[in-house]
């Protein structure tokens, strides 16, 4: 694989997990249009705006794929080349870049990555971020705590081992089945609790390494749709997700988010 084309995926699975984070955040507000006031006394319009009206733009799957694309680009084509071109072979090569990018990450372990000031101007902007650090806040402190869960799922994607077979992998996430984005194989009997299932009789051992290739959204909603136990015992088979009507929604909003490009990085650095 040439370093555009690997270059290319690494950009697209970051991009899915920001979208992740993203979908997850229920305080992201997208600024109405700034209407001008008149200032008093004069006929002109006054060149300070009005205070942005936040409102909730998950609703609006268009308008919050195109933000998630550009926010994406705008911070990958900013990160190390070590993280852009990052995959399991060089990482497993490089033991300075895994102590460098140890987990757990922390604000201070990303503290190198030295972002531009308009990252950390749009984050705030839509409320992502703080406006002050320094201020008690539910929303992180710092671009870099913002970055903490995206460069994690980020890293932990690229650094996965491949699977012993792709015999099963599809060519669409087998939840919302975008077929333009990044997949990753996901265990429907969860592998924390393997042991436990085949002593219970729930399953067979030949059963434990049946996998869903799913989006990275898709993924991590179903990690937190149900505990482990529960994916094992009732959830064990994607029909059986899809049975569910709060997967079935999951599955139509997400599903009409779309990039526009599909995964090419849209400027090269």
């Amino acid at each position: 694989m040439s370093d555009s084309e690997e270059s290319n995926i690494n950009h697209a699975v970051f991009r899915d997990c920001l979208s992740t984070t993203l979908i997850r955040t229920e305080s992201v507000g997208l600024p109405e249009r700034k209407r001008r006031r008149r200032a008093k006394g004069s006929n002109h319009a006054n060149e300070t705006a009005a205070a942005p009206v936040s409102r909730d733009f998950r609703q609006d799957a268009e308008e919050l794929a195109e933000f998630i694309d550009y926010l994406a680009t705008e911070i990958f084509e900013n990160l190390p080349d070590e993280i852009r071109d990052l995959d399991y072979r060089t990482w497993r090569e490089s033991e300075a870049l895994q102590a460098e990018y140890s987990f757990p990450l922390t604000a201070s372990s990303l503290s190198h990555l030295n972002l531009p000031p308009s990252i950390s101007e749009t984050l705030q902007t839509y409320n992502l971020i703080s406006p002050d650090p320094t201020l008690d806040s539910p929303l992180p402190a710092t671009v870099e705590v913002f970055l903490i869960p995206i460069l994690t799922a980020y890293i932990t994607s690229r650094i996965a081992p491949p699977p012993a077979s792709t015999a099963s992998r599809t060519d669409a996430c087998e939840i919302c089945e975008r077929s333009w984005i990044p997949l990753s194989y996901h265990h429907l009997i969860p592998r924390f609790v393997h042991d436990k299932v085949v002593k219970r009789g729930w399953h067979s051992k030949e059963d434990l390494q049946n996998v869903a290739w799913l989006c990275g959204a898709c993924h991590r909603f179903v990690h937190h749709f149900k505990k482990h136990e529960e994916l094992a015992r009732y959830y064990y088979t994607v029909d059986l997700l899809l049975e569910e009507e709060e997967v079935q929604k999951w599955a139509a909003w997400v599903g009409k988010l779309r990039w526009k490009g599909g995964n090419t990085v849209r400027r090269a650095r």
